[in-house]
């Protein structure tokens, strides 16, 4: 994780704000030291940093932020508001430096960055802020390049090449990303049928399932009926009390189950048992009028 990163992370974000630049600095003087100071913390490492508060309505900030040797935390050490800063002071308004001082109401500090490069961004940066969100008195920025402050033609148009390409990009990405969206969407819609269709068979079988059962329950019920009227005309056949309309009965309970082609068998058998019986019954009366 890089210093800026962990000053955001550490100093600000904690305090719900936001860090929008920072650069290190060291003092292009000594700082004067009170007589009676003794003594000092070491070697340190400064950085000035701009934030500004999440939370509506927005408050920006400068801050001295110090990391001293031998640790790895970040102190918060002075911290001004951008309505008390008064004057950005570019050095050299005709090349890139290093250079800068700021003056707020009551402290005034000259600065040199690690490079002219990130000075000149922080400027930047610094110089867009003031305009954004300073309510009051905006501070004023002297020997600055105009390239920094917006007032550069060229630059102007470098930055409205910069804003045509972007967007190009940005509807680029877009239209892809849309299409990925759009076809994924395609999968699940597809899913989603396929899924219903599966619900949809599924409650189909479960449903013919029923009527299978219902229509077994009912051929069931009619055999069992069938095998009762079977029961009595086979007693009755062993009483010998067997009628045409028996044979008649018997013949309806076979085409009722799809046997036609065993009507005529059982009906021609059951004749000559009928038959049969009814000699033995004739036999049978006339023995009994013989002995009488």
């Amino acid at each position: 994780m890089s210093a800026k990163s962990a000053i955001n992370k550490e100093v600000f974000i904690p305090h719900d704000e936001k860090m929008l630049a920072a650069v290190q600095v060291k003092r292009r003087t000594k700082k004067k030291i009170p007589f009676l100071a003794t003594g000092g913390q070491g070697d340190y490492m400064t950085f000035i940093c701009l934030s500004v508060t999440n939370k509506k309505p927005s408050f920006v900030s400068v801050t001295k932020v110090k990391q001293f040797q031998g640790s790895s935390a970040f102190i918060k050490r002075s911290q001004w508001t951008i309505d008390q800063l008064r004057q950005v002071n570019g050095i050299d308004p005709n090349k890139d430096c290093p250079e800068f001082d700021l003056m707020f109401e009551n402290a005034f500090d000259q600065w040199v960055a690690g490079s002219a490069g990130e000075k000149c961004t922080f400027i930047q940066i610094l110089h867009h802020t003031c305009q954004r969100y300073s309510s009051a008195r905006k501070p004023e920025f002297v020997n600055c390049q105009s390239k920094l402050l917006g007032e550069d033609p060229a630059v102007d148009s470098v930055t409205f090449r910069c804003k045509v390409y972007l967007n190009k990009k940005r509807k680029e990405f877009v239209a892809r990303h849309g299409h990925l969206l759009r076809r994924g969407n395609s999968i699940l819609h597809s899913a989603a049928d396929s899924v219903t269709s599966a619900v949809q068979k599924a409650s189909q079988a479960l449903n013919e399932r029923g009527e299978r059962l219902g229509r077994a329950e009912d051929r069931t019920a009619d055999m069992m009926n069938s095998a009762e009227q079977f029961a009595v005309t086979a007693h009755k056949i062993g009483l010998g009390q067997l009628s045409w309309q028996v044979i008649w009965h018997v013949q309806q309970i076979l085409k009722r189950h799809g046997e036609e082609k065993h009507v005529a068998p059982i009906s021609a058998r059951l004749h000559c048992h009928y038959k049969v019986t009814g000699m033995k019954q004739d036999t049978k009366r006339k023995r009994q009028r013989d002995v009488d």
